[in-house]
C-alpha cells in the first residue's frame, strides 16, 4: 500500500500565563506546543482485477497442470488454473521437490535451488521453464 505522511510540530507562545510563587517571587510562564500528524493512503493497486503476468505459452502451462496433477496423484476432474498453489493442492516440501524434477525431465532444463525455491504456482513453474527453455536455446 502506498502511504504518505507528514508530521508537523508548532511552538506558539501564547500571552505567556502568569503565576507568581509567593515563596521566592519568582514569576514562571507556560508555553504550548502543539504537535500533530496526518497519514494519507491511497489504495493498492494489487487487486484481485489487476494482475500482471508474463504470458506462458498455454501449452507449457497445460503441461505443467498434467505433471503436477500426476506428481499429487489429484483426479483428472480436479480443476487446476495458473494461478493455483502447489501448498494449496496439499503439497509438501518434498512433494515440491519432485514436481521440479518431473519438470525438469520432461522439459531437459536444469533448475537451480534457488529458482526452484521460488516456484509456488502454475504459472510461476510455466514462466520459469520458459525463461530456461529459452536460455538453453540462445546457448546452444
Amino acid at each position: 500500500m502506498a502511504t504518505v505522511s507528514a508530521a508537523s510540530v508548532r511552538f506558539a507562545s501564547l500571552k505567556p500565563a502568569s503565576r507568581s510563587n509567593q515563596a521566592n517571587g519568582v514569576t514562571s510562564g507556560v508555553m504550548f506546543v502543539t504537535i500533530g500528524t496526518s497519514k494519507l493512503s491511497f489504495h493498492s493497486l494489487r487487486s484481485s482485477r489487476f494482475r500482471v503476468h508474463c504470458a506462458a505459452k498455454p501449452e507449457t502451462v497445460n503441461k505443467v497442470i498434467d505433471i503436477v496433477k500426476k506428481q499429487l496423484a489429484l483426479s483428472d476432474d480436479t480443476s487446476l488454473t495458473p494461478e493455483s498453489k502447489f501448498s494449496s493442492l496439499g503439497a509438501d516440501s518434498l512433494d515440491t521437490v519432485e514436481i521440479v524434477m518431473c519438470l525438469e525431465e520432461e522439459f531437459d532444463i536444469s533448475v537451480d535451488e534457488d529458482n526452484s525455491q521460488n516456484i509456488t504456482t502454475v504459472q510461476e513453474a510455466a514462466e520459469l521453464i520458459e525463461k530456461l527453455v529459452l536460455q538453453k536455446a540462445e546457448a546452444a
